[in-house]
């Protein structure tokens, strides 16, 4: 009764406080819900109620115990091997008897004992109950004190934000991030090729200019700039970029046959090798012999990856040998023919290989035995377009297909012979154009290409259970080509065809990644970083001749430093009386005044033909020195004369007249 006394006064003084609020006062506040979590406690409720908690906790320990003790008596006797009647006789009777001695015992401690029960939140039941306590209620058991009389009702306002949140999870819709974008400029060509390692702090670009461009995200400021640019195919448009799981090397895969991995850094690891194309039977070649089309990591093996070829096969690699493949796994069609796969990806866990054909099949193997397929669906897609992405889902039990029919499906391998749902009319000009799962595993997403100026590429997002378009966002004038949803960033990462490359995000729901370069100022160019000398190449010369390659501005600005001519340090004063060449500062004698102001004047005439000329007088006048050596050999010099002046006359001697 003190209890229900004290939750009343609790409640009407909640309803005191709001109805007593100034409406005005919650306008100038700006807070809808003002005053509604004001709350009074009543201790000795509270301990009356806490109390009242660990007497019936204690009562139903007992009980639990009670049946145990049963349920132990009860194997000890089916056990013995006695007379059955009188055995189960007995055993009914002892049982009835010893329960209800416990139950009375538990009625009589709950109503006489209550002043010696322990006041508080009882042991764990682990420690308290011998054996599992089958029949236990379906109650919630709290550890600690109770919560305060009425807490529930005072939460009013709390119900409106769960709302929300609940509101949030069952529409998926409003998890995608897409409020602020970042344009990275990759170049003016298709950007074919996205990747970010496993944390989200790198993204890797590869493009139509088969260029390379390695971006990380916390080393780079508002002006957005690669860290790295680099060709490693030579002259191959790029096709495939991926992480590893672990994220410490590259799988690139180019339009040439032969798949590279470089670090994080852009630095070769290996290559793969090339196969004999003479042989007839792709499984006896050391490598591919055509032209790859993408390739992708073991998500569980760090050193394994997968790659497919136009020579029909799928080969798997391990990076330590790269003087043959792993496996090799042929797709063919209906008539036993070689098929050519322009796509393949590993499962979730890594037991499954999935290959799209350009007949139109879908192939999935075991990743143990490369001779038979273990699921295959021939009529995936239209016969002769390129099946451009395979992807499965998060839990592994769905896998999505890009088709070059424009369209997109879902497939259940486990009945792999009509897709789960079904889209058309997503058009599709590029043989590598994506789709992905939501890190919540409720939206696929896929993007759309355009003729130039048929407008905007778009990317597109489907709920996965009906396939109903939930969402698009318009990228940019071109095809979006690869689209990348991060489950860890939740950040969005889409590759355009005009050589864009887009990041979009949210600064509530995604983490790190594009938040950390956006906040960055730019940063100034140094003065000394941009007027570099220009470097002439003679690739031909002798070692003596080639000028020495400036191989970092940063570098040779820190060579310069340490010269001191280059750097300009000023040379400390001389100490007494002076050393190396140099006259000492101190001291008034009449030689270091001499030695200062005579034999150390080193004026430079700026013109040297005028010091000469200044001479020249003297030795027409009196020839001394040279000239009577070479009088008779010697002979006459002729010049041409050009008069300086008008006025001048030929009576002026020869040395003031110019010579050219």
């Amino acid at each position: 009764m003190e209890a229900e006394e004290a939750g009343g006064a609790a409640e009407a003084s909640h309803v005191e406080l709001v109805t007593g609020l100034d409406p005005e006062l919650a306008s100038t506040m700006g807070f809808s819900g003002f005053g509604k979590k004001a709350r009074t406690f009543d201790l000795e409720a509270m301990f009356e109620q806490t109390r009242r908690t660990a007497v019936e906790r204690s009562r139903k320990m007992l009980e639990a115990r009670a049946r145990e003790e049963e349920a132990q008596k009860e194997r000890e006797l089916r056990s013995q091997h006695e007379d059955v009647d009188s055995t189960a006789s007995g055993s009914r009777v002892m049982r009835t008897c010893s329960m209800l001695t416990c139950r009375e015992a538990a009625s009589s401690e709950s109503e006489h004992g209550s002043n010696e029960e322990l006041i508080g939140p009882p042991l764990p039941p682990q420690t308290s109950v011998q054996g599992p306590a089958e029949d236990t209620d379906d109650e919630e058991e709290f550890i600690g004190p109770p919560l305060p009389p009425g807490y529930k009702d005072s939460d009013d306002d709390d119900d409106d934000d769960d709302d929300d949140v609940q509101e949030e999870d069952n529409n998926p819709v409003k998890k995608i991030p897409d409020s602020h974008e970042i344009t990275l400029q990759h170049g003016t060509k298709t950007v074919s090729a996205l990747g970010l390692d496993p944390s989200g702090a790198r993204l890797v670009t590869g493009g139509y200019d088969y260029d390379v461009r390695l971006w990380d995200f916390a080393g780079m400021d508002a002006s957005l700039q690669a860290f790295r640019s680099l060709q490693p195919c030579e002259c191959h448009q790029i096709r495939s970029l991926q992480y590893s799981s672990t994220g410490d090397v590259i799988l690139v895969v180019s339009g040439n046959s032969q798949a590279k991995v470089l670090d994080r850094d852009g630095f070769p690891v290996m290559e793969c090798v090339k196969g004999d194309q003479y042989i007839v039977d792709m499984a006896n070649t050391k490598g591919h012999t055509a032209m790859l089309n993408t390739g992708c990591w073991h998500p569980k093996i760090k050193e394994e990856f997968l790659t497919c070829s136009n020579d029909g096969t799928v080969r798997t690699w391990d990076v330590n040998n790269d003087k043959k493949h792993k496996g090799v796994f042929k797709p063919r069609s209906v008539q036993g023919k070689r098929v050519i796969p322009t796509t393949c990806t590993y499962s979730r866990d890594g037991k499954l290989i999935a290959a799209g054909c350009q007949d139109g099949s879908i192939q999935i193997w075991d990743r143990n035995m490369n001779v038979h397929t273990k699921f295959h669906c021939r009529q995936a897609h239209a016969p002769g377009t390129d099946t451009s992405c395979l992807t499965f889902s998060y839990d592994g039990t769905v896998l999505a297909s890009r088709g070059g029919d424009d369209t997109l499906k879902t497939w259940d391998i486990r009945q792999f012979k009509k897709p789960l749902n079904s889209v058309e009319g997503l058009s599709s000009f590029f043989p590598m154009t994506d789709c992905c799962f939501s890190p919540d595993d409720k939206l696929v997403v896929t993007g759309t290409s355009v003729k130039k100026g048929g407008g905007n590429g778009k990317l597109i997002f489907f709920e996965r259970e009906t396939f109903q378009k939930m969402y698009e966002i318009e990228v940019t004038d071109a095809s979006v080509v690869r689209c990348l949803w991060h489950p860890k960033l939740n950040q969005i990462m889409v590759g355009t065809g005009n050589g864009l490359a887009k990041v979009y995000y949210d600064p509530i729901k995604s983490q790190r990644g594009a938040k950390l370069c956006v906040v960055k100022t730019k940063r100034k160019a140094r003065q000394a970083e941009t007027l570099t000398q220009d470097y002439i190449i003679t690739p031909h010369a002798l070692p003596m001749f080639r000028e020495p390659r400036q191989r970092s501005t940063r570098k040779q600005l820190e060579k310069d430093r340490l010269d001191p001519l280059k750097s300009h340090k000023p040379e400390p004063p001389v100490a007494g009386p002076g050393r190396g060449g140099r006259v000492g500062t101190h001291g008034g004698t009449l030689s270091s005044y001499i030695v200062k102001n005579i034999a150390l004047d080193k004026t430079d005439d700026s013109n040297p033909r005028e010091a000469i000329l200044r001479h020249a007088r003297e030795a027409e006048d009196n020839p001394y020195w040279v000239a009577p050596a070479y009088s008779k050999t010697q002979p006459k010099a002729v010049f041409a004369e050009v008069e300086l002046e008008e006025d001048e006359t030929d009576d002026k001697p020869e040395w003031k007249k110019r010579k050219i």
